[in-house]
């Protein structure tokens, strides 16, 4: 985080963060929701979704959500990642991290590539 010495500098921060607060808060087009329950933050959650908002913004991505969601119950897959587009299934990808996510906004909510081998579908599950 970058030192606050003048008023301009605190009004970049606060428009800085209007900015991402706004990619969170569009209702229209892909979502993204990111499991943040107390497993999903112990994890690395909050990292992961940074990266997805920096991502998004970095390649002026728009019509895409990004929220937050409680428990997921699969803390054992933590940190967790949705992506829901409109009339397709629901893909739940497992074990993210920053690089990882950043990678599904590229691979996945750009280009409509979903990366199978990270999903929940791909996991061994018992």
């Amino acid at each position: 985080m970058r030192p606050v010495k003048t008023l301009e500098d605190l009004q970049k921060i606060r428009e800085e963060a209007s900015r991402k607060v706004n990619v969170r808060s569009d209702r229209t087009g892909i979502r993204i929701t990111v499991g943040m329950a107390t497993c999903g933050i112990a994890a690395g959650a909050r990292p992961v979704m940074m990266a997805i908002l920096d991502e998004l913004e970095k390649r002026n991505v728009k019509g895409v959500t990004v929220v937050e969601t409680g428990c997921i119950g699969l803390c054992k897959y933590e940190p967790i990642v949705e992506v829901y587009e409109p009339d397709q299934d629901k893909v739940t990808y497992i074990k993210m991290d920053p690089e990882k996510a950043r990678q599904v906004v590229v691979e996945h909510v750009i280009n409509g590539h979903p990366i199978k081998e990270w999903t929940l579908e791909s996991a061994d599950i018992q």
